[in-house]
């Protein structure tokens, strides 16, 4: 979950030439596009910070808060998934279109990981002591985002969810969705289409609802939190470790994947 391309657009040039039209210009940190989820450098990292736990919470509430509000509405559990993913979907485009320019709208601790990862190996990226600011973040707004949800609609501000979900079948499709998501999000920073990442991002979560047995939390961070409310979206805290386990599994098949499929090209002989 990352952040969309912004190109300032160019101002007439003087009439005549200035020392600064004449020197070539050193590009500005709007000017470059970032790698998946990287910011501008100019950004501090406390607001950095507030906007992943902002994001974070801002996506829990969306996702516990509209399963709530479906099971309150109707008892067909595809409607129920209908209504959820839905919300999902828009809740997770706007939040990447708003908060991506400041954080880069990872909202998620493997997309943090695996881009920290790619730095080390020389592309754009997180630093450790970023990792260790996001990642705290993350996990705080997440659980603060179901507090809220359940605040919202009158349930338990805490109360641990009794919904297992250690099934094997259900792990894999964890490792599937989270392999998709880092390969949609590296692949577009590797592909140079960052500018989609809102729509492109948002809309693969909201087909993983649907076509992984997992309804893809593909999220650590949103994993924990969903374990602090007993309600449609939540999960069992003895089915958390595991989850993330296989999340961390998915991430490491995710960046094989932009390694292999986005392989750079060799030039051609003259």
């Amino acid at each position: 979950m990352t952040a969309a391309e912004a190109v300032p657009a160019e101002e007439s040039a003087p009439a005549a030439p200035s020392a600064e039209s004449v020197a070539p210009a050193a590009p500005s940190a709007e000017s470059v596009a970032p790698a998946p989820g990287a910011t501008p450098p100019r950004t501090p990292l406390v607001a950095r910070a507030a906007a992943e736990l902002t994001g974070t919470a801002a996506l829990v509430a969306v996702v516990v808060g509209s399963g709530i509000q479906a099971t309150e509405l109707t008892k067909d559990v595809g409607l129920q998934l209908l209504a959820n993913s839905t919300a999902t979907v828009f809740g997770l485009g706007i939040l990447i279109l708003l908060l991506g320019p400041v954080s880069g709208a990872h909202f998620n601790p493997v997309v943090t990981l695996a881009e920290w990862w790619t730095a080390r190996r020389g592309g754009a990226g997180v630093t450790l002591r970023e990792v260790a600011v996001y990642l705290p973040a993350q996990i705080v707004g997440a659980i603060a985002g179901a507090i809220l949800a359940d605040a919202m609609f009158g349930e338990p501000l805490v109360k641990w969810s009794t919904h297992d979900r250690s099934a094997g079948h259900l792990l894999l499709g964890e490792v599937v969705a989270t392999a998709g998501l880092i390969l949609l999000i590296f692949g577009l920073a590797r592909a140079d289409q960052l500018r989609f990442a809102p729509v492109a991002v948002a809309s693969y979560i909201g087909a993983a609802y649907w076509f992984t047995s997992s309804t893809s939390f593909a999220n650590p961070a949103v994993t924990i939190g969903r374990a602090f409310t007993d309600t449609f979206a939540g999960i069992a805290p003895g089915s958390v470790l595991g989850f993330i386990g296989v999340q961390l599994v998915g991430a490491v098949v995710g960046l094989a994947l932009v390694a292999l499929i986005f392989m750079p090209g060799r030039k051609a002989a003259e």
